[in-house]
């Protein structure tokens, strides 16, 4: 069982060819990297709780209902009193998304230890943090508390995806520190290349990824757009897989996508404990990363946060 703890955020994408009285026209998508992880993994067949602060109204309805429409269990869904997050999109020329997000006093951020402990779902085996919830007070200071207490106990994998979103950053120093500590608590951490040009500006992504391998997690992803995967673990080769190419229709959930299907190819494999995922054989660890490469990226040729379901995935490896 997989749980994932962190934001829900309504994305506001533009509509293609509305407008045209000159106001741009958008739809709202459920997003948010918890709940797209969330439901990527579920519609690949994996059991997935999601623990999140729900604020009230209509969005809070959509959020609600989308988890539990695509199979997520949404009893650690915390009803909050904040309101819901919101990120207005900005598409570019080749698909690949800007924010612009609305979050002040929003539900996400206020996790409480006493939150956390009473609806942590019972035989989970891979937690999920990550995020602008992960590292925004005062709600990442629980967290974190969370994700040392899972890694002391070694009941399960902790994964961790940074997902920095600098608008949203306040103070640079302290956000740089808190991802530092997370990703050397965690076991499994997937990071873009956009948000290591953020952490360590012009650091080498091959570098990068053998350095902080060897600080604490049993594997490191980096994901470089359409560019080669990099995978590093503690004392092995770096070893780079080639994402499928793919007509992009957007970029949003690509990540998150990417890697609720590394995930269920962990539970699949039984790879589900930190030496066991440090010690994996390079030719299983290039399958995991090659089929969730292959699923974000399908992800990439629909609208919205839309990961595909396990038959699309098997589908597409014919």
């Amino acid at each position: 069982m997989i749980t994932v703890c962190g934001e829900l955020v309504v994305d506001l994408i533009p509509v293609a060819g509305a407008g045209s009285t000159g106001a741009p026209q958008y739809t709202a998508f459920p997003g948010g990297n918890a709940l797209n992880v969330a439901v990527a993994a579920a519609r690949l067949g994996t059991e997935v709780h999601l623990m999140s602060r729900v604020g009230p109204g209509p969005f809070g309805t959509l959020l609600r209902a989308h988890a539990a429409r695509n199979g997520v269990a949404t009893d650690a869904m915390v009803d909050a009193p904040e309101p819901v997050s919101l990120a207005v999109v900005e598409l570019r020329d080749d698909g690949s998304a800007g924010y612009s997000f609305h979050t002040v006093g929003a539900a996400d951020w206020q996790w409480t230890p006493a939150e956390l402990a009473r609806d942590w779902p019972a035989g989970t085996r891979i937690v999920h943090v990550g995020s602008i919830s992960s590292w925004t007070p005062p709600g990442s200071d629980a967290i974190a508390d969370l994700v040392r207490r899972v890694r002391a106990e070694g009941s399960a994998l902790v994964s961790f995806d940074p997902n920095v979103r600098a608008s949203l950053v306040a103070d640079a120093d302290a956000v740089r520190a808190r991802i530092g500590e997370l990703r050397r608590t965690a076991d499994l951490v997937k990071v873009s290349a956009e948000d290591l040009a953020w952490l360590e500006p012009g650091a080498d992504l091959d570098e990068a990824a053998v350095r902080w391998a060897a600080e604490g997690p049993a594997l490191v992803v980096v994901t470089d757009g359409g560019g080669a995967l990099r995978a590093a673990r503690p004392g092995r080769p770096l070893v780079r897989r080639q994402p499928p190419a793919v007509t992009v229709v957007d970029t949003v959930g690509a990540g998150d996508t990417l890697a609720a299907a590394l995930f269920a190819g962990l539970v699949r494999t039984g790879t589900l404990a930190h030496d066991a995922l440090a010690g994996l054989p390079d030719d299983e660890l290039a399958a995991l990363l090659d089929d969730a490469a292959l699923a974000a990226a399908l992800a990439c040729t629909r609208p919205g946060a839309d990961p595909p379901t396990a038959a699309e995935l098997e589908a597409a490896r014919a």
